[in-house]
Parts: C-alpha cells; structure tokens; sequence
C-alpha cells in the first residue's frame, strides 16, 4: 500500500518556510524530518520539505532540537 504526496494531490508547487502549522506535519516530536516511507511524499517535495525545515530551523522559526 502506497501514499500518494500530499503536495502532488494539492498541487502545490512551492513549499514556503514560513508555512510552519504545515512544516509541522513533517517532523517528529523529537523535531526529526520524517522519512518519505512515513509521510508518502514524492522525492521531488521530500527534498523541499527538508530545504524548507532546515531554511526555519536557522531563522528561528522551527526548533532544531526538544527538550
């Protein structure tokens, strides 16, 4: 049984790092990204997802780590 992407479905093209109640979604409670196999992404909008949480985790908007 396969996923189908979220994004492919919604057609969203642009993965924006502000967007962090979405960036959310992909990342564990101990503020890991979540493997694709978990999520059912496409490679092409794993690759955004990850560029995206890594772009929040330097400004600020995401936390690198939870205690």
């Amino acid at each position: 049984m396969t996923k189908s992407c979220y994004f492919c479905q919604q057609k969203i093209s642009e993965i924006d790092y502000q967007n962090t109640e979405l960036l959310r979604q992909f990342i564990s409670g101990q503020a890991k990204i979540i493997s694709p196999k978990r999520t059912g992404t496409c490679a092409k909008h794993q690759r955004k997802i990850a560029n995206a949480i890594k772009r929040a985790r330097v400004m600020g908007l995401l936390p690198f780590t939870t205690r």
